[in-house]
């Protein structure tokens, strides 16, 4: 079983970190631990931890209050589904507060979407949701607050509503929230809470006016967004951002749109017509094909792997003729498999975001199930695979006999946890990747995650697609993401007829009695009842005595990282930051993904390489992600995304900068240590929604320890910003619309920033000189430190110095 066999070698591989883990748990009597392969932890609160109404004993009396949390992930958010106030916080700040720090916000603006009407037959929460998510990015709700009411969502399940919460991080707000009203009070009795605390909650709410969704006019807002839910589409979103939304009807044409335009412009620039059609044979050979056309006598090319392609090497004369109804973009031609721009190669249903949401995870298996009944089968080049966030998924699927159909399809459970949404797909076939990389096509993912960015999901894939599961499996059954499937067939039956996506497509009504047949509290109850003893290798893991860790120097897993290097219980001086050489010039909507990467690393990176210097074999890497407590391993990792682009460097991709006042071209963690070497201090630039994407602390504490003090950038995304202070380093944006753009900065120049030996406060603007050599331009730009409790922050080195400063004096008291 491949659930299994994954478990075995996750906990091979990884058997450092959930030792320490484990050793963390015995250490600190407030942290816990849910061992791995229960599920992902945002499905485990909403199903399980969450209460909704805290219940506290105190001095004799109860204490009643809501429930609230903060999370180390931004989807934390899940929760709001629940009527729960929760959101996201990088790691640095978690850290903060379970050493008793409080975690300070400001007051928010509160955005009010009020929904009216209702979602049509055969729209799904997940085209909700990314509906939603285009239309609050244009909002700019970056570091608000959302509130949905109205009676449209009202109308929606909790699971539709917790798929709606999950994607706040993509539409930028801080958390987008539901109240609890009695469909909350159902989903927790139907999740096995007990009645008893239920009815502690409805009298609760309804004693503090907070219990049912508000109608509207009913609730002052900030500003009130209208969305009316039968105007909602069945679509798509990629192929880079969550919200790029597409019409389901519009894929075809604005992939194909996508994949002439200019890389300036978004685009992929494959002018070249037309496309070229690589036969993968099954022996590793690869032929080109020239025509679009089937049928006939097509030239091919033969080369074998290690050979370069030539002109010469065309000397193949050979007919194909594949299958009815599929025109062979994404096929298998007499055992060999031809690949094209827009080919499918990854198909993921994954992801909390849902995964936790049973309406969609039906519809997926009664697609595979009416696919499988008329003998549609999956093209095998694609890595398909099942990734739920809950093992009561499986329960339900197994229950109502849908599994085994997405079995027959390859849709079969590899883990409880985040896959492929967050670069844990594995290795594509290494004949496929090699034919992807050697005529740089454009192939696809298609994945019902929540988050596309580059990179993130396969290093080789260019164009990623959210959508929801069943659609998931209707695009892998298509073998492509060029395919209008309102007109064009997924494939032929067994009567050689063709199958169109209408005929395998569920009725809400049939989903429903899925719905309604497969879930039952007692799933739930069963599930939770041994949470903490359900999984046997966690059990065998030993763990080494004593309230401090004992670090292992020649672990390269787990390494006492050097925050503390240079701490000294006196506040540090505040001085300008001088002569700062800048390391990149970035454009927009660079991700967290782009400046810490979580997925797999070649040899070739200064990662791999590091790696490999200790005797760890390639296959041994295992991911970025998975490597966290290493910090020597994520300082090489940080800004080594394959696909980020520097300005500094023209035309190519990855993480290269070029060192100045050198002008030499190199990889930029080898650039850092050179500056360290000369004591020279670093700068960043970057344009709008710098740091979206997930709270990966790394992304600053790597930025930290390249030794860059200050990143400038148009805006920022919320958590990003306040972990880049937690580490010391200072968010800075442009004014008056200027950008490093139109102020002229190419890298050659020399940076200082003035005003901060003043002493800084809140939103304090400062100026930043650029010495261009010949002449020296000031300008003003405003410090991101939102709260007096930030510019503390900011001032003692990050969050944990202070913390530790706070501790130390304490006890001298």
């Amino acid at each position: 079983m491949l659930f299994l066999f994954n478990l075995k070698i996750e906990f091979e591989r990884n058997r450092e970190r959930y030792s320490f883990l484990k050793w963390g748990q015995e250490a600190y009597h407030t942290f816990k631990v849910i061992p791995s392969g229960i599920g992902i932890v945002h499905q485990v609160n909403l199903e399980y931890l969450a209460e909704v109404v805290i219940n506290k004993r105190k001095d004799g009396s109860n204490l009643l209050y809501p429930d609230t949390l903060v999370g180390t992930d931004s989807h934390t958010t899940m929760i709001n589904g629940l009527g729960v106030v929760g959101w996201g916080v990088g790691g640095i700040e978690a850290e903060a507060a379970m050493l008793g720090q409080p975690v300070f916000i400001q007051m928010p603006e509160v955005i009010g979407v009020h929904m009216s009407g209702q979602l049509k037959e055969g729209v799904t929460a997940t085209d909700l949701t990314l509906r939603i998510t285009e239309l609050l990015r244009k909002e700019k709700v970056v570091g608000k607050f959302v509130e949905f009411y109205g009676e449209g969502a009202a109308s929606l399940t909790v699971a539709d509503r917790a798929t709606i919460g999950n994607m706040a991080p993509e539409y930028g707000a801080t958390m987008g929230f539901f109240p609890v009203d009695d469909k909350t009070l159902d989903y927790l009795r139907t999740t096995g809470r007990d009645e008893s605390h239920i009815q502690l909650v409805k009298e609760y709410l309804e004693a503090q006016h907070l219990f049912g969704i508000p109608r509207k006019d009913e609730v002052d807002f900030t500003k009130i967004v209208e969305l009316d839910l039968s105007q909602v589409q069945p679509c798509v979103s990629g192929p880079k951002r969550p919200q790029d939304r597409i019409d389901l009807t519009n894929v075809k044409s604005r992939f194909e749109e996508l994949l002439r335009a200019p890389v300036a412009s978004g685009g992929y620039g494959k002018t070249e017509e037309p496309w070229p059609h690589i036969c993968v044979h099954s022996g590793g050979d690869f032929s080109l094909k020239h025509r679009h056309e089937w049928g006939g006598t097509s030239v091919f090319g033969r080369m074998t792997r290690e050979q370069p392609w030539s002109e010469a090497e065309m000397v193949t004369n050979r007919p194909l003729t594949p299958p009815v109804g599929n025109p062979g973009y994404a096929d298998v031609v007499d055992g060999d498999i031809v690949l094209t721009h827009g080919s499918i190669v990854i198909a993921a249903i994954t992801s909390c975001t849902n995964t936790s949401n049973p309406s969609v995870m039906l519809a997926a298996g009664l697609v595979a199930k009416k696919a499988v009944e008329k003998g549609l089968k999956v093209n095998p080049m694609i890595k398909t695979s099942l990734a739920p966030g809950s093992r009561v998924v499986t329960d339900y699927l197994t229950r109502t006999g849908l599994q085994r159909y997405l079995d027959d399809l390859g849709f079969q459970l590899v883990a409880y946890g985040c896959t492929t949404c967050i670069g844990n797909s594995g290795p594509l076939d290494e004949k496929i990747e090699k034919a992807v990389k050697h005529f740089d096509l454009i192939t696809a993912s298609v994945l019902s995650g929540n988050r596309n960015f580059e990179a993130r999901i396969h290093g080789s894939v260019k164009a990623n697609f959210l959508m929801s599961p069943p659609l998931v499996v209707a695009y892998a059954l298509a073998g492509r993401i060029d395919v209008d499937l309102d007109k064009e067939p997924l494939g032929v039956d067994q009567n050689n007829q063709p199958v169109f996506l209408r005929d395998i497509w569920p009725s809400d009504e049939e989903i429903r009695q899925e719905v309604q047949k497969a879930i039952q509290p007692e799933m739930f109850k069963k599930r939770y009842a041994n949470i903490l003893q359900d999984n046997p290798v966690w059990d065998e893991i030993v763990i080494k005595d004593g309230a401090q860790y004992q670090w292992e120097p020649t672990s390269t897993y787990i390494q006492q990282p050097p925050y503390f290097d240079q701490f000294s219980l006196h506040l540090p001086e505040q001085k300008e930051l001088n002569s700062m050489r800048p390391l990149a010039l970035f454009g927009d909507s660079v991700t967290t993904d782009h400046i810490s990467p979580a997925g797999s690393f070649k040899p070739d990176s200064p990662a791999g390489q590091y790696l490999l210097s200790l005797g760890v074999s390639e296959k041994e890497f295992n991911s970025y992600g998975s490597r966290r407590g290493n910090h020597e391993v994520m300082m090489r990792g940080t800004f080594a995304n394959v696909r980020l682009r520097n300005k500094m460097i023209e035309d190519k991709e990855g993480g290269f900068t070029t060192l100045m006042p050198d002008d030499k071209e190199m990889a930029i963690f080898d650039a850092c240590q050179i500056y360290a070497e000369r004591k020279v201090p670093l700068i960043i630039f970057a344009g709008k929604d710098y740091g979206m994407g997930s709270s990966r602390d790394w992304a600053a504490k790597g930025t930290a320890l390249l030794g860059v003090r200050a990143v400038v950038a148009r805006s920022f995304e919320r958590i990003h910003r306040s972990n880049l202070i937690g580490m010391g380093v200072l968010p800075l944006e442009f004014l008056n619309d200027a950008s490093w753009e139109t102020l002229g900065i190419t890298g050659e120049e020399l940076f200082s920033l003035k005003g901060l030996e003043q002493g800084l406060k809140p939103y304090q603007e400062l100026i930043l000189e650029i010495n261009r050599g010949n002449k020296i331009d000031q300008v003003p730009v405003r410090a991101r430190l939102e709260t007096g409790i930030e510019v503390e922050y900011y001032r003692h080195g990050g969050i944990l110095p202070y913390v530790l400063r706070q501790i130390l004096m304490a006890k001298k008291k």
